[in-house]
This record gives C-alpha cells, sequence and structure tokens, in this order.
C-alpha cells in the first residue's frame, strides 16, 4: 500500500500560511519558503485548490486568499481537493494473487469491508476539523 501523497499535508500548510498571514504576503515564493519546497509544486498544489474553490490567486506577486471563511474548510474538503487517493479509495490490493490459495483466493473480500470502514473513519475525523481550530495553533 502506499502511503497518502504529501500534497494532503503541503495544501493543509499552504492553506494554513494563507489564513494566518495577509494575503499581499502570500506569494508563491513565500509560501514555497514556509514549505521549503520547489515553487512549482506550489503552485500545481494551488491550482488544485483553486479548482477546488478554496482559494483564489492573483496571478503575479498579487498573492493568494481563501475564498471560504476558515471554519467552512475542512480537513476533508482539503484531502480531497489535493487528490490524495486514487478512485476514491484509500486502500488498494495487490494484483492478482493466486487463486488456487485460500488466502490468495479470499484476500480481498475478507479486507474489502474492514478497509472500507477505516476509510470512512479516517474521513469523518477529517470531516470534524476546520481550519481555523488548525490555524489557531500558529498564533
Amino acid at each position: 500500500m502506499k502511503q497518502i501523497s504529501s500534497r494532503f499535508s503541503i495544501a493543509v500548510h499552504i492553506l494554513s500560511l494563507i489564513a494566518v498571514s495577509s494575503s499581499k504576503d502570500c506569494t508563491g515564493d513565500y509560501i514555497a519558503g514556509s514549505v521549503n519546497t520547489n515553487p512549482v509544486i506550489i503552485r500545481r498544489i494551488m491550482g488544485m485548490l483553486k479548482k477546488a474553490g478554496l482559494v483564489d490567486i492573483r496571478p503575479g506577486v498579487g498573492g493568494a486568499s481563501l475564498l471560504k471563511e476558515r471554519d467552512q474548510i475542512t480537513l476533508l474538503d482539503i484531502y480531497r481537493a489535493v487528490e490524495v487517493i486514487e478512485d476514491g479509495q484509500l486502500f488498494n490490493f495487490h494484483d492478482e494473487p493466486n487463486p488456487k490459495c485460500p488466502v490468495g483466493r479470499n484476500i480481498e473480500a475478507a479486507l474489502r469491508t474492514e478497509m472500507k470502514e477505516a476509510q470512512t473513519a479516517m474521513e469523518q475525523r477529517l470531516a470534524q476539523v476546520n481550519l481555523s481550530q488548525l490555524a489557531a495553533q500558529f498564533v
């Protein structure tokens, strides 16, 4: 299984920085300096956040601002905006287990419900935390 993409933590970092900073300060270079990564990565993730309706990006050195109030943006919104999972499924199964083996033949069916419930629990938890609550920890 793969780890959840770092895009999620970077997106949370970006939105938290925008939430606690002046919008004119939140240029791509400023954000990249805070995240300590390449501005290209920041621009890519900012594009995803914009597409999801979470941020407004002013071209050039204009900076970025939130399009929703901080208490209206949940970690689940961010998680979904940056597409950290494939096809809506957090857990994937390995390809072609041996059908002649009783475990190989049944492993997916045995685990599917457990994995779905784990994903649902995680998503419910992410839905309970908003950007305002998170940003309060940074000031």
